[in-house]
This record gives C-alpha cells, sequence and structure tokens, in this order.
C-alpha cells in the first residue's frame, strides 16, 4: 500500500515580509515544494488593518495554490520594543487565522525548536538555518531568510509532527479518557 506524501505548510510571520515554504513529507524523506514571502511594504505603516488582510488573503492564495494538508507557524516572543511586539502578535494572528480558515491543523514551534530541528542546536545563526534548509532540501542555492525559517519550521513539524503522532498512539492505548474531563476542566 502506498502512502501519499503529506504536505506541510510552515510560516514565519512578520508585519512587513511573512515567509511561506511547502515541503511534502513520507516517511524520513523530504521534497521542497516552494517557498517565498507575502509582503506588505507597499502598505503606509499607518495601515495596519490593510496589511493584516494582505497576510491574510496571500495565506489563502497559498492554500489554495498548495492545498497543504497542514500548517506550522512560528511563535514570536517578546522583542524589546513593546509596541513592535504588538504588531508582529497581530501580524501572527492574522497568519493563524487565515490558516484556521482553511481548516488546516496548525502546529506551533518555536525558534529555538525550529533551529535545534534543523541545524542541530538553537543557536544557530540565519545563515546557518539558511545553509542547512539548503542541504536538507537539496535547493540549488540558498532561500532567503524569510522563507529560509518558513521552510524550517515546516521541517520541523515533518519531524516533531510525525514523532508526537506516534507517542499520542502509543499513549493512547488501552486509556479511557471519557469522564476524565468537564467542560474542559479537570476534576
Amino acid at each position: 500500500m502506498h502512502k501519499t506524501p503529506m504536505r506541510i505548510l510552515g510560516i514565519d510571520p512578520g508585519l512587513q515580509t511573512t515567509g511561506f515554504g511547502v515541503v511534502d513529507v513520507e516517511g524520513q524523506s523530504l521534497r521542497y515544494v516552494a517557498s517565498g514571502t507575502i509582503s506588505t511594504r507597499h502598505l503606509g505603516k499607518s495601515q495596519l488593518p490593510a496589511r493584516l488582510k494582505v497576510l491574510f488573503d496571500g495565506i489563502g492564495e497559498i492554500n489554495a495554490r498548495y492545498q497543504p494538508d497542514a500548517a506550522a507557524v512560528e511563535i514570536i516572543f517578546v522583542n524589546v520594543n513593546p509596541q513592535s511586539t504588538l504588531l508582529l502578535g497581530q501580524a501572527r494572528g492574522a497568519c493563524l487565522t487565515a490558516l484556521v480558515a482553511c481548516n488546516l491543523s496548525v502546529a506551533e514551534y518555536t525558534a529555538l525548536q525550529m533551529k535545534q530541528a534543523v541545524a542541530g542546536h538553537g543557536s544557530a545563526a540565519k545563515a546557518q538555518v539558511q545553509e542547512m534548509v539548503r542541504r536538507l532540501l537539496q535547493l540549488p542555492g540558498l532561500p532567503g531568510s524569510d522563507a529560509a525559517d518558513a521552510l524550517g519550521i515546516a521541517i520541523t513539524h515533518a519531524h516533531v509532527g510525525s514523532s508526537m503522532a506516534r507517542l499520542q498512539t502509543a499513549a493512547s492505548l488501552g486509556k479511557d479518557l471519557s469522564g476524565r474531563y468537564r467542560q474542559g476542566r479537570t476534576r
């Protein structure tokens, strides 16, 4: 029985530039499908709603074109500037909402988790991530940094997601969890 590859869309959210990367995974094999960026640089900084709509619509277009089975998004941590953190959080929210509106399951990973999965250590520089993504996907050249991060998030989900699915299957064997939760709270 031949299994079809799982297609994963990785997203590196940003208000000015959001990176995306699409990979197919079949067992341990990864195959590059596409990558690029969604840019809102053509809009003024005062046009936040319009910029968020560009991100939302852009992810919808990527979904329609590549038809991924699942998505993974980078978790953003607090920056030095609180205003930048709030704006980045809104961009990330627009990306998450677009993915959910496309009926995709969404996993979330930190930059540290992505760097560990792709480069083997959490302190990898952007250039190291780009080079490892190039090698893992056998690309002819380096992807841009935003696209490389998005591809790295997709690769992380390919590795971590399959491991988590195996753990969930193993943990659920023989366990009946019904009645353990009532209205979302533990007893």
